[in-house]
């Protein structure tokens, strides 16, 4: 397995992952349940090092497609810079993620701020990804691109413009 075909396979995880810990986060702030802001940390803490692997890959996945007609190396930048962002704000999210693991071990006064921390923190993760994924796929699924022609036009035989 390339690393183009990892990459492709894990990049979903930090996208779906951090949206995931966040929903999670929220029932275990609701519910004050401690076991399930336990579950929703390891989700985000997951979350964060399929991003490290996302980010690892994305070179070799870059050196794939870049050659193709019709891939924009100005896409491919794009992503990229947005993918150290979102690689950051992942990891930062997975740092608050293990801290509040150990505050939900050992101080029940700390338990709800860092929860909130991290929850305030995880959404911004998932923007940050969601964007990076979005521009991922304009790279190969010109069908999302802000040029493309709906098949009701297409056909029409009538100028697009």
């Amino acid at each position: 397995m390339s690393q183009t075909h990892i990459h492709l396979l894990i990049t979903h995880l930090p996208i779906f992952g951090s949206i995931l810990g966040a929903f999670v986060l929220i029932h275990g702030i609701w519910r004050k349940s401690n076991t399930t802001l336990i579950a929703a940390y390891h989700v985000l803490i997951i979350s964060a090092i399929g991003a490290g692997i996302a980010y690892a890959t994305g070179e070799g996945a870059e050196e794939t497609v870049e050659h193709i007609q019709g891939i924009s190396k100005n896409m491919i930048e794009e992503h990229a810079e947005s993918a150290l962002t979102s690689l950051i704000g992942l990891i930062v999210v997975g740092v608050i993620s293990m801290a509040g693991l150990f505050v939900t071990w050992k101080s029940q006064s700390l338990i709800r701020p860092i929860a909130l921390i991290a929850l305030f923190a995880t959404l911004i993760g998932f923007g940050l990804v969601a964007r990076t994924g979005y521009l991922g796929g304009q790279i190969r699924h010109t069908e999302i691109g802000t040029n493309a022609i709906s098949p009701a036009k297409e056909g029409s035989g009538k100028d697009n413009d």
